[in-house]
């Protein structure tokens, strides 16, 4: 999936998860929520691949569970980054966030990634 497409649907998450989820996690605007996925996607690619690294033998013995645990620790750097205009109440909440977040990811790649391609 291209970058800013996956930046888009993950700003568009943001937007509808907090809507579902009024009490526990805060978006103030869509502009905050498409910052929010760029910082995200910055983390992923700079942070998460260290932690991923150094978590591994705990991942290995929970069979992969830990990375959800990741997931969330980069969903609270992202809102550390962004301020108070997109945080959550508790990280349980930051833990349900990553793993809808995931979900639908998933779902929604596989009909974004098998559009046509001609790059």
């Amino acid at each position: 999936m291209k970058f800013w497409v996956r930046i888009l649907i993950n700003a568009v998450l943001f937007m509808a998860l907090a809507g579902f989820l009024k009490e526990s996690f805060y978006v103030a605007s869509p502009w905050v929520a498409l910052l929010a996925s760029v910082v995200l996607s910055l983390l992923n690619a700079l942070v998460k691949p260290f932690l991923v690294v150094l978590s591994l033998p705990i991942t290995v013995v929970t069979l992969g569970l830990f990375s959800i645990v990741i997931n969330g620790v980069m969903l609270q750097l992202t809102s550390t980054l962004v301020g108070n205009d997109f945080h959550f109440n508790s990280f349980g909440t930051t833990l349900l966030v990553a793993v809808l977040m995931s979900a639908c990811n998933a779902v929604i790649s596989n009909y974004v990634g098998h559009g046509h391609s001609n790059s």
